[in-house]
């Protein structure tokens, strides 16, 4: 099909694309899907040959390329091989998933947690599962777009709220018809802004007008928490969380999400969610070194606390160098810069001067609030983090966005 001499929607949409992306690899400025050729680390990349900082990465503490758990994935195709049989349901679980999936329950509290072959899957499915026609469900303006198509799909009554505003969540919780099925759904820490939910009063609002509530965890697991359980941990509250969602390819450097919570909630699931009965089930190795990481994180707390104080120094220079960082306060720290064409230019600068960091722009974030995205982990260092707000400094001194 020659897409020139088509003029549908489909076709225009296609040639849109195709005429932005053109334009900026003609200028030099299109900066995704790298090459990354080796992770030196956990702060270092090599991306076409040259090595650099890497303050892009969701490994927030430092546990890709861990030794302890890359022999539990080595040590899991030894005795399972590379690829499993098909999905759990027909062709059965191996033990390497029951293990993962209990010592997720264990690490979150809960009595049981069920696994999926991505974190994107888990949303949508998961959602779509437990509501449909005739009910309700509440998001965050902000929220993941796996939550949000998650909403979608389910065909229930899709309700959004201003971000983090809990007036807002409570308007929209009255508008719920007495007796309909309500789910009020959010991110914990949002992946764009960084800044975090107000867990406590959204909490508050559920219990009030009887609705469950799910918690997408997949930027507050390890983060969050003096032991890096996540949310409840950091806001001194216990069991709080009907539908506990997480994602086993950020902090855990492995790949899939899961959902923990009440053992009869985990074999609803089980027996429901299209995503589970119907994909593949996680590579062994991929299961096994998910189930070494969270054993790592408990074992090796330093990691938290490194973190912490890595994402201190990283907002505060940040701040301190006349920068707008939001209203992060986790390791995902946005340097606003306006328009996409700042964000890109200051992009290139950083990446001559060995710092790998990426832009965000529309339509991934409304026009004008373009930003690069950067990330701290606790694999950087002091010094490592100092050079590079000195770099993104001087890029935002040769845009005079500082």
């Amino acid at each position: 099909m020659d897409l020139e001499k088509i003029d549908d929607a489909i076709s225009q949409r296609v040639q849109a694309m195709k005429n932005r992306l053109e334009g900026l690899r003609k200028s030099d400025l299109y900066y995704y899907n790298l090459p990354v050729q080796e992770l030196k680390g956990g702060a270092r990349v090599i991306v076409n040959g040259n090595e650099m900082g890497m303050y892009a990465s969701y490994s927030y503490l430092g546990l890709v390329g861990h030794p302890r758990i890359n022999a539990a994935a080595i040590a899991a195709i030894e005795r399972f091989g590379s690829g499993t049989h098909g999905v759990r349901t027909l062709a059965g679980s191996l033990t390497i998933h029951k293990e993962l999936e209990e010592t997720i329950a264990e690490f979150k509290g809960t009595e049981a947690a069920i696994t999926y072959s991505s974190g994107y899957a888990t949303n949508l499915s998961v959602i779509s599962s437990l509501v449909g026609r005739g009910d309700y469900v509440i998001s965050d303006k902000l929220n993941h777009a796996s939550i949000v198509d998650g909403c979608l799909m389910s065909g229930a009554k899709f309700l959004r709220f201003r971000h983090n505003d809990m007036e807002a969540l409570e308007d929209r919780l009255k508008q719920v018809p007495n007796g309909a099925a309500k789910l009020v759904v959010s991110d914990a820490v949002f992946s764009m802004d960084g800044d975090i939910i107000d867990f406590p009063k959204t909490v508050e609002l559920c219990r009030k007008y009887n609705a469950w509530l799910m918690i997408d965890e997949a930027h507050s697991l390890g983060v969050l928490g003096n032991t890096g359980r996540g949310i409840e941990e950091h806001f001194g509250m216990k069991d709080v969380i009907d539908i506990k969602m997480g994602t086993l390819s950020k902090t855990i450097p492995s790949v899939g999400g899961y959902i923990a919570g009440k053992f009869d909630l985990i074999d609803y699931l089980r027996h429901v969610s299209r995503a589970y009965i119907f994909s593949a089930a996680l590579p062994p190795a991929q299961a096994a070194a998910a189930n070494a990481a969270f054993k790592v994180i408990l074992d090796e707390p330093w990691r938290i606390e490194k973190l912490t104080t890595n994402t201190k120094q990283f907002i505060g220079g940040l701040q301190e160098r006349g920068f707008d960082t939001m209203l992060t306060e986790t390791a995902i720290v946005p340097v606003l810069c306006g328009s996409d064409e700042v964000a890109f230019a200051m992009t290139g600068t950083a990446h001559q001067s060995g710092v790998f960091v990426l832009p965000v722009v529309s339509p991934a974030v409304p026009p004008g609030l373009a930003r690069l995205r950067a990330t701290v982990t606790a694999a950087h260092e002091p010094d490592e983090i100092d050079y590079a707000m000195n770099v993104i400094e001087e890029a935002g001194r040769q845009v005079d966005l500082i």
